[in-house]
């Protein structure tokens, strides 16, 4: 990602500034009015208003209300995609700030607002800095982050299919770049770190059969309730036992559901969970560990069981070059005592490593919580009171840039 003549980034972060009033207004709107999964009319409408008049070649998807808007430069070379997700999360809003949502029980709890304003700030600062770029900058604004998958959606329809630029030169996708706000940050930081950055998510769903009866007479029964009370012990038994602490994965039950009434020994009992982890081969690890767990306690007690793994997110991986090309970057515009060396990955999941299976890239986290207040006590992303300071996203306008100018900054 180095290149020999890098582009000159020293004025991006004041002409970032220069752009932040009209990413608040976008902002803002995008926070009153959210919306979920992959359909987004709105907010795709609010998009568009907002690239209105900048040199863009846009592509409308139609499996989702995806977008992506090309800019492509003043002589030959490679595309670099930028992303901003942009769907909000099925929880209310209790922040009080005066632009909450006017959506019930629909709020942007995850940043994503503001991941698509300060995608659109880019879009303007690198229209203005069009004569720096060597090939193509790819926006991909994108729907359904939130559990549906809408980067691999985006990516079956041909993301990445980006053909020539106009002088008929190839132009194909070689990086790729996100960023995600975090209340775990203040304001205008930058973290990430090289490797596995989020974990993969997948489901899990196990029910234990046996025969129902009388709770008085468990004799005459097969009880499911304590082979499910000893398969939820021996899973955590069995990520402790088998998984590689330096190549770690989590399994958390969420729900343990059987019965109906006090007198009566249910026929079956659910368990329900997320795994995650950081690599292939643990993930792969703890799917055989599950079946192999409740199918031997079943049997142990004479019962049968039916055990369903559903595969979600993979793990995010950062390129090591790209994730350190961009912490350089990110040390140049902010200073180097803003920038942190993400020591562990995140446990929490992300769709762009989608993306990331096809082109080398990084995702970096982007501090939002005011100085003011203690990280420590600040809500998080996800709670209905997270609060994101607007004044991070000149920082993340001028990191998009500096990001795609350099990768772009070919002899």
């Amino acid at each position: 990602m180095g290149m020999a003549n890098p582009a000159d980034i020293s004025t991006l972060a004041e002409e970032s500034l220069d752009l932040l009033d009209d990413t608040i207004a976008l902002r803002r709107r995008l926070h009153e009015w959210p919306e979920l999964g992959n359909h987004l009319p709105k907010t795709r409408e609010e998009v568009l208003a907002a690239l209105e008049g900048l040199p863009l070649d846009i592509t409308l998807h139609e499996t989702t209300s995806g977008i992506v808007a090309s800019l492509e430069g003043n002589k030959p070379g490679p595309t670099m995609l930028l992303r901003g997700d942009m769907d909000a999360l099925p929880m209310p809003e209790d922040t009080g700030v005066e632009f909450s949502s006017r959506v019930a029980n629909v709020m942007h709890a995850c940043g994503h607002d503001t991941h698509t304003a300060m995608l659109v700030g880019a879009a303007r600062l690198l229209t203005a800095h069009r004569d720096q770029i060597h090939g193509r900058v790819v926006f991909m604004f994108q729907p359904g982050e939130e559990g549906h998958a809408g980067a691999r959606f985006m990516l079956d329809e041909g993301l990445l299919d980006v053909g020539p630029l106009s002088d008929g030169s190839t132009s194909e996708v070689t990086g790729a770049f996100a960023i995600h706000t975090t209340s775990s940050l203040p304001t205008g930081f930058i973290s990430t770190r090289g490797g596995p950055i989020m974990a993969s998510s997948d489901t899990l769903a196990i029910r234990v059969i046996g025969k129902g009866g009388h709770a008085s007479e468990p004799f005459r029964t097969l009880d499911p309730i304590p082979a499910a009370c000893e398969i939820v012990q021996a899973l955590q038994s069995m990520i402790t036992r088998r998984i590689n602490v330096f190549n770690p994965g989590v399994l958390t039950v969420t729900q343990l559901n059987a019965g109906t009434t006090t007198n009566v020994i249910p026929e079956f009992a659910e368990i329900k969970g997320t795994i995650r982890a950081i690599s292939e081969v643990t993930r792969r690890m703890i799917h055989d560990g599950v079946t192999r767990v409740a199918e031997g306690i079943a049997a142990a007690h004479g019962l049968e069981v039916s055990v369903k793994l559903v595969d979600g997110y993979d793990v995010t991986v950062n390129s090591k070059t790209y994730a350190q090309t961009a912490g350089d970057i990110a040390q140049e515009i902010i200073g180097a005592e803003r920038f942190i060396e993400l020591p562990n990955p995140v446990m929490g999941a992300e769709d762009f490593g989608y993306v990331l299976n096809h082109v080398p890239g990084a995702m970096v986290f982007l501090g939002a919580t005011p100085h003011e207040r203690n990280l420590a006590s600040a809500a998080p992303n996800h709670s209905n009171r997270v609060f994101y300071d607007e004044a991070c996203m000149s920082t993340g306008i001028s990191l998009y840039s500096a990001v795609a100018l350099r990768h772009l900054s070919t002899a």
